[in-house]
């Protein structure tokens, strides 16, 4: 038997007043992570941002529809991901690592934006500033004090006076880097030595031509060097030139010692925005953040291979000793 109408507008009603009563959490949202390449900490940064969703009431399969894609270092590849992800138009886009980041904005004045693991975000050309940018572009920077690092060059290695550093040209948060150390090292008496490595296929032979050259290779986030850690590594071990890091998983990898950002909670810093975002708030509106969460790690096995002694002291600052 058809329903009369008052019954249909009551039924109305009631759908309406749920839906209002509904939690913005159990609302379907959609969200999607690209990030220029895989290693742990990129990978650490994407579950981050999936736990602090799902700390938010936003879970996989049942209020939340969630995409990754990875660009496999491929700057064309992350473009076609950017588009491929600004047509599915989702509630939020986040990018990981400044390639990725660039790609997504250059690709979407309207879609909300969250960048993650970008080093200098201004630079990057991402948002004008560092406070709220009046876009649909925020985010989380993994920027840090490079006078800490140069301090921790000098604390492995005492007479360290030539600094070799394997990077990506074409890595824009790479380049602010090396300007920096450029800079900053004729301070401390020391001096950069370059090497470039626009493939990830040429971090190896450019960690090579370092030999003979450097004291030290320091590596800052550079995603194409991270990626093929274990090239470098063999390097400084073959060569006995000891390796620093601005990544602590390096350190597992092969480096002596890194002071660096926890990934994983710098995800979850980044995902906390995206909440807000899914929650009704503007991306223009949110200030672009940073992280002062740094551990320091060291490896002694690698300090060994490397032929470096490490001080007590350090040994007995380190938050993690690599076994």
């Amino acid at each position: 038997m058809p329903l009369a109408k008052p019954c249909l507008a009551l039924l109305g009603a009631l759908s309406l007043s749920f839906a209002l009563a509904t939690p913005a959490a159990a609302q379907q949202k959609s969200v999607a992570l690209t990030a220029i390449v895989e290693h742990p900490a990129l990978d650490a940064v994407r579950d981050g941002v999936k736990d602090a969703l799902a700390k938010a009431g936003y879970e996989e399969g049942k209020n939340l529809k969630w995409q990754y894609q990875s660009a496999q270092g491929n700057t064309g590849t992350a473009a076609q991901i950017a588009r491929k992800f600004v047509g599915d138009r989702p509630d939020a886009i986040v990018a990981v690592a400044t390639p990725s980041a660039q790609a997504v904005v250059a690709a979407t004045k309207n879609v909300p934006v969250v960048y993650s693991a970008v080093t200098d975000p201004v630079a990057a050309q991402l948002v004008p500033g560092m406070g709220p940018s009046g876009t649909n572009v925020t985010g989380v920077s993994d920027v840090l004090e490079l006078e800490q690092q140069v301090e921790l060059i000098r604390r492995v290695v005492p007479d360290a006076k030539r600094v070799g550093m394997v990077y990506n040209p074409g890595e824009a948060n790479s380049v602010v880097v090396v300007k920096r150390l450029q800079e900053l090292l004729p301070k401390h008496d020391m001096r950069l030595v370059e090497a470039a490595a626009p493939r990830t296929v040429d971090v190896g032979s450019a960690a090579r031509s370092l030999i003979g050259k450097v004291d030290v290779i320091y590596t800052n986030t550079d995603n194409n060097v991270v990626s093929a850690y274990e090239a470098l590594v063999k390097v400084g071990n073959d060569a006995r030139i000891p390796l620093i890091a601005s990544d602590t998983d390096s350190v597992e990898r092969g480096a002596i010692a890194a002071l660096g950002i926890d990934y994983r909670s710098l995800g979850e810093q980044t995902g906390r925005i995206v909440a807000r975002i899914l929650a009704g708030e503007q991306p223009g509106a949110i200030a672009s953040e940073t992280s002062d969460k740094l551990a320091l790690f060291v490896n002694p096995a690698a300090a060994k291979k490397q032929g470096v002694t490490l001080s007590d002291e350090l040994l007995k600052s380190a938050a993690k000793i690599v076994e």
